[in-house]
């Protein structure tokens, strides 16, 4: 079924530069030839389920993303979306993934590196938690909100983080741990290390950091580390709603009625002072006499300087092998302050992805996910909804047709300004505010982060399972939300 207007979407999109098709739920774009400089650029792929809506300016960001090449050479072999599919800031849409032939594009991942989602689960029913909510959520709040953390470190250990990160930083902790990683099982920690996609550890260097975080000795306090951040990130606490694949959930420790910690964070300060900086390197290094491209994105090639396109890589992954720490490191502090009001609890590690980052898929090539993530065949897969509706557990299906990829959540579909200029007149129930339990010290937050702001997940998940990119394992339900 095709949808309602949609000779009338398509010419009005068609009047704003953009050829589009549609067919079984998925509008093919790519720029109109009186806009197109790469008349070779692939088209772009959108999957939307039916009644989404279909932006312009999210559209003509993918479609300047497919049309993306290097006059020295480098060029864009794939370009698609998932369907949490809408505008982004830096001018990528999020939920974009873009294959690369011979060059990077810095401004595909953006500032917030590594940005994803880790989740736990423990042996604790909603009950049991419930009766002594309140001490955990004022221990927490003083870790996430007033600074009551300890995560103090060696220089070797930030070192070793921003080297290797999840492993590098373990081989330190082990030999001196600090902080309140003292109280840790870091065992336990060095087990789960293999449930973390790529180990959490990608080919970094703590030279490329910032400076005041690695100083030859003594011992670093860094206030950004164990923080959830602003916008959509969170920490939420969730109970095992629906198991849908018994097999595998068995083999990855989840059942019916357990208790579950979902964190979605990033690279915070150190992901924003590596994004913006080559943000300015990539169109610094732009061909010199070759006109800028008319989307101001700028890529790297491989051609016209291999040794720039190396240390742009070596530089996102050590943002990147920080924002695996903080993760772990926000996961942590929960599982230490909930063995402190319940017990020993054990809050095992189910997985952690990222949906902020670039990979390599071949030689000299790559793909860049931007608010989309891995979604390769048997791996797990966390899709959060909104602080009042379900997120999924899922399993990827390797889809080459979608890059391997799957959405990261649901999707915006009010922006925070609209939120926060229109939303404050709104009742809670038509924000879907209402029995929503959100941690924050920022009243406007609520307001910002309203399931009203989001598409329908379920909607989001049913329709990438009838096109094969992932089967649901498990379902979660929120209990309460830490928003930063």
């Amino acid at each position: 079924m095709q949808p309602k207007n949609l000779n009338r979407l398509l010419r009005a999109l068609s009047r704003e530069g953009l050829d589009v098709a549609y067919n079984n739920k998925i509008y093919s774009v790519r720029l109109s030839s009186n806009l197109n400089t790469n008349s070779d650029a692939p088209i772009a792929e959108v999957l939307l389920p039916e009644g989404f809506p279909l932006e312009a300016k999210a559209l003509k960001q993918l479609a300047n993303l497919a049309s993306v090449r290097h006059p020295a050479g480098g060029h864009t072999c794939r370009a698609c979306a998932t369907p949490d599919f809408h505008p982004g800031d830096a001018g990528v849409a999020i939920g974009s993934v873009v294959e690369t032939e011979a060059m990077v594009i810095p401004a595909a991942v953006g500032s917030d590196i590594n940005c994803g989602m880790r989740l736990h689960v423990a042996d604790l029913t909603v009950e049991q938690f419930q009766s002594k909510r309140n001490q955990f959520v004022e221990l927490m709040k003083g870790d996430y909100f007033f600074g009551t953390r300890d995560v103090t470190m060696t220089s070797s250990a930030m070192r070793g983080l921003f080297q290797h990160g999840v492993l590098g930083w373990l081989d330190a902790m082990l030999n001196t741990p600090t902080g309140s990683v003292i109280k840790s099982n870091l065992s336990q920690i060095t087990r789960e290390a293999e449930r973390i996609f790529l180990d959490g550890s990608m080919n970094g260097d703590w030279k490329l950091a910032p400076e005041e975080l690695v100083p030859n000795d003594g011992l670093v306090r860094d206030g950004g580390l164990g923080t959830i951040g602003g916008g959509n990130h969170f920490v939420e606490v969730q109970r095992v709603d629906k198991v849908e694949n018994r097999t595998l959930a068995h083999a990855w420790g989840i059942k019916e009625g357990q208790l579950a910690f979902m964190i979605h964070s990033g690279s915070r300060n150190v992901g924003k002072y590596i994004g913006g900086m080559w943000r300015f390197r990539a169109k610094a290094a732009w061909t010199p006499g070759v006109k800028y491209p008319d989307s101001h994105i700028f890529p790297l090639s491989l051609h016209y300087d291999p040794e720039l396109v190396a240390d742009y890589l070596q530089s996102e992954a050590t943002a990147a092998n920080y924002g695996f720490i903080n993760r772990l490191l926000l996961a942590e502090l929960l599982r230490l302050r909930l063995r402190q009001v319940f017990g020993d609890i054990e809050a095992p590690l189910v997985y952690d992805l990222p949906h902020n980052i670039t990979l390599p898929l071949k030689k000299n090539s790559w793909v860049t996910r931007k608010g989309a993530c891995p979604a390769h065949y048997g791996q797990p897969v966390i899709i959060p909804g909104s602080m009042g509706a379900y997120s999924y557990l899922c399993v990827g299906r390797g889809n080459q047709h979608f890059c391997s990829s799957a959405s990261h959540g649901a999707g915006r579909q009010r922006s925070r300004f609209d939120l926060s200029r229109r939303g404050a007149s709104q009742s809670e129930e038509e924000l879907g505010l209402t029995g929503v339990d959100c941690i924050t010290l920022r009243s406007e937050r609520r307001i910002e982060e309203a399931p009203a702001a989001y598409k329908p997940i379920e909607s989001v998940i049913n329709v990438q399972v009838e096109a094969g990119m992932i089967d649901i394992v498990a379902r979660l339900s929120p209990i309460l939300t830490f928003k930063g």
